[in-house]
């Protein structure tokens, strides 16, 4: 219970368009099936103390999950075993890198993670779609199933993650994060909002 408080369950299940969904899952321990079973639209870090206001980039995140490891793997879900951060992934002369690679031993696959610290772009969507193949290609072995490609954003705007992501058949997600839980008010203010445009 304690962990269904401090990871908002309340909050994602209001947010949620599968309420049912997500308390089945919650009352019998989750059943892992396929990749949106495991894949949240919305994660909280604050176990990284880093404030609303304060300025930071990209490494900076990446560098202050690695350290909080154990938490991060907490609140990713079931299953995820830590791979490599920054895994190198060459093509032809030029060199890219995936932030944060893990492996998902209950779906028996690779979950490729790419950090943004502002809003998701539709680029960012091309750029893991580019991840996606090439680990199917060049990294999966028979038993593995499809990769998985999160895309995580402090902002996403669902319209265009909508057109983005449209015919991509690559189990690729865009999902956001919020380095803090929301205070009273503002769980009452998102309450209200979604109680007035239910």
């Amino acid at each position: 219970m304690k962990r269904q408080m401090k990871s908002m369950l309340f909050h994602r299940l209001a947010l949620s368009k599968n309420k049912a969904g997500v308390l089945a899952i919650v009352k019998k321990g989750t059943e892992l099936q396929k990749p949106e079973d495991i894949i949240k639209e919305h994660f909280v870090f604050e176990f990284l103390g880093i404030s609303q206001q304060e300025r930071y980039l990209e490494g900076e995140l990446e560098e202050r999950l690695i350290r909080n490891l154990e938490a991060f793997l907490l609140e990713l879900g079931k299953g995820f075993a830590f791979v490599k951060r920054q895994y190198r992934v060459p093509v032809g002369n030029r060199n890219f890198s995936v932030d944060l690679v893990f492996y998902n031993i209950l779906l028996k696959c690779y979950v490729l993670i790419d950090l943004k610290r502002g809003e998701v772009e539709h680029s960012d969507i091309g750029q893991m779609n580019f991840y996606l193949n090439y680990f199917r290609k060049e990294v999966n072995v028979e038993t593995d199933n499809e990769p998985i490609g999160i895309v995580l954003g402090a902002y996403k705007d669902k319209i265009m993650v909508e057109y983005a992501i449209d015919n991509i058949t690559n189990k690729l997600f865009v999902s956001k994060y919020q380095l803090y839980l929301p205070n009273k008010e503002e769980l009452e203010k998102e309450l209200a909002r979604l109680i007035g445009s239910g």
